[in-house]
């Protein structure tokens, strides 16, 4: 086994046969831990806009800008773990996060709040050095399953984190909030600097020539083009969903307020459970297998609720298949393209998570035209469609889809 100590080096492929548990907690703590940053300051709007005397559209800048912020950063920083040390990569990232983190619990402004908001978002992207992180350090035979257990930390710290926010919000006041939030970092680094070994550099190519490259690896692998697009086409039906929830169940007939759409927020649960369930039968039968049956869930789930009764508990079970899909068939894609090109995994990665991120923001976009004009029926069949279409990427032969293959 590798050593853990923070002097140790290691090139990717020569980690030991496997990898201590607590060293997989870490990078699993580490994942949600940073992720969660992002949604802190949903369920803290109401209270930043009393704070401020802000209106909707300038507190909606906080959100905006910390989703913005991980955006620019997966394309423009998470490339960047292929030509230095990855570990001095998460250090870095983690300080910078522990310093936007503080600076927003001593926002005088809603302006200020916002800025720090767009540095909580790049900073954040910490969470996509430590899945590449994961993927090399584990032993090929058993990558799907390291890599869910990770994704299992980064989704419960998507799931948790407004949850814990709104009670901490509540008790003690939103700064201190992001105070807990910058100890809890810090405290990460510390963990980080103490375990997690130094990875060797596996290209030196120039930053713009680093950029440049996604796209040539985009060119190369055709493995990879059908991950990010059949994750992209999910990505759609999954965003279009979770961004009209709430406004279908404020209407007739259900007459709902927002906590109710919320509760809904625990299906992610499952898919957070199911991510080492996936990562195992990857490893066993092939990633193959789970993106198709992934997608499969996805298409079924939003089948029935398009042509279903319109019935909470249908939509609840919905959620849930939909979401254990959904997250399968992410893991499944993870193991793939981790696969393809080692020196590159960072910048496959980057890839693969812009094509995922491209098709949530479609999704959300898309998801609200329709229910203006087609109503919840048509979100459904439009998920529906989206679900079968990533279903045909996966079982549509390789050779036609992607001629240059590796």
């Amino acid at each position: 086994m590798a050593s853990s100590t923070p002097s140790s080096t290691h090139p990717p492929e020569q980690i030991g046969p496997g990898l201590p548990f607590s060293l997989i907690l870490l990078l699993a703590t580490g994942a949600g831990l940073a992720v969660a940053a992002l949604y802190y300051s949903q369920p803290m709007l109401a209270l930043l806009a009393g704070e401020f005397s802000a209106t909707p559209a300038a507190i909606g800048l906080v959100p905006t800008l910390t989703t913005l912020g991980y955006a620019l950063g997966i394309g423009l920083l998470a490339p960047l773990g292929d030509r230095y040390d990855r570990r001095r990569i998460i250090l870095g990232k983690a300080a910078a996060l522990v310093l936007a983190l503080l600076v927003a619990a001593a926002a005088p402004s809603v302006t200020v709040l916002a800025l720090a908001s767009l540095a909580i978002g790049l900073s954040a992207t910490l969470a996509q050095d430590i899945v590449p992180a994961a993927a090399t350090l584990a032993p090929e035979s058993q990558r799907g399953k390291t890599v869910g257990t990770v994704m299992t930390g980064l989704l419960l710290g998507i799931l948790l984190s407004r949850v814990v926010a709104g009670v901490v919000a509540e008790q003690f006041g939103w700064r201190s909030m992001f105070v807990a939030a910058a100890v809890s970092i810090a405290l990460l680094g510390v963990a980080v600097w103490r375990r997690l070994p130094r990875f060797a550099a596996t290209t030196q190519l120039p930053y713009l020539a680093l950029l440049g490259s996604l796209a040539t690896l985009w060119k190369r692998h055709g493995a990879l083009r059908r991950a990010a697009i059949a994750q992209g086409l999910i990505s759609i039906g999954f965003s279009a969903f979770w961004s009209t929830l709430a406004i279908m169940l404020h209407a007739e007939p259900f007459n709902l307020g927002s906590s109710a759409a919320g509760a809904f927020g625990l299906a992610g649960a499952a898919g957070a459970l199911a991510a080492p369930l996936a990562g195992r039968i990857a490893d066993s039968r092939g990633p193959e297998v789970v993106t198709r049956l992934g997608a499969a869930l996805v298409a079924a789930a939003f089948i029935a609720m398009a042509f279903g009764p319109n019935q909470l508990w249908l939509i609840a079970l919905g959620a849930v298949v939909f979401d254990l899909g959904a997250q399968a068939t992410l893991i499944a894609h993870q193991t793939i393209i981790y696969g393809i090109e080692p020196a590159a995994r960072s910048r496959l990665n980057a890839v693969l998570f812009i094509g995922m991120f491209s098709g949530m923001a479609s999704g959300a976009w898309l998801g609200s035209v329709v229910l203006a004009h087609a109503g919840w029926q048509g979100v459904c069949v439009m998920a529906a469609v989206s679900g079968v279409a990533a279903l045909v990427v996966r079982l549509w032969p390789v050779k036609k889809l992607a001629p240059c293959a590796a």
